[in-house]
């Protein structure tokens, strides 16, 4: 929950590099599938709001988001939503402990001691149109009502 990302300035969201690099990734992570559709989306200090699309095609149903296999293994579906999340967060901590090394920065490493994001993340089905509406605006609009994010634990 620190705010590495950025910071919000005159009720516009300013990103750091770290939020550059998430920002890259989140843009890229989009592009090599066909499965999902970047609708809108804000990164904040701290956090990131997005709304996704899933396209579901007859031949991939994405029925349910992690399934046990014959020796009962908990694992994630491919072109799932919690598939493509921790995709996105390895390539996300890749870049940066990328950065920190070209860089030479003088801070440690992201890894399972040391998470660069927290381990799960919070989703929720849109339902109808003025939930979209009501949700979008919220995404867009979030910058500005910053200094009453409950998410705001060390941000300025």
């Amino acid at each position: 929950m620190e705010c590495v990302l950025g910071k919000i300035v005159d009720n516009q969201m300013v990103l750091s590099e770290f939020g550059k690099i998430v920002d890259d990734e989140w843009k890229k992570s989009f592009e090599i599938r066909d499965e999902l559709f970047l609708d809108t989306y804000q990164i904040m200090p701290n956090h990131l709001h997005a709304i996704i699309v899933i396209r579901q095609s007859r031949k991939n149903k994405v029925k349910e988001e992690t399934a046990r296999d014959k020796n009962k293994v908990l694992y994630r579906k491919p072109k799932s939503l919690s598939s493509f999340i921790a995709g996105f967060k390895s390539a996300v901590n890749s870049k940066i402990d990328d950065y920190i090394d070209k860089c030479n920065l003088d801070i440690p490493k992201y890894n399972i001691k040391n998470p660069f994001f927290l381990s799960n993340y919070h989703d929720h089905v849109i339902r109808d149109f003025h939930e979209y509406l009501r949700i979008e605006r919220y995404i867009i609009n979030n910058p500005a009502k910053w200094n009453k994010d409950r998410f705001k634990h060390n941000g300025k």
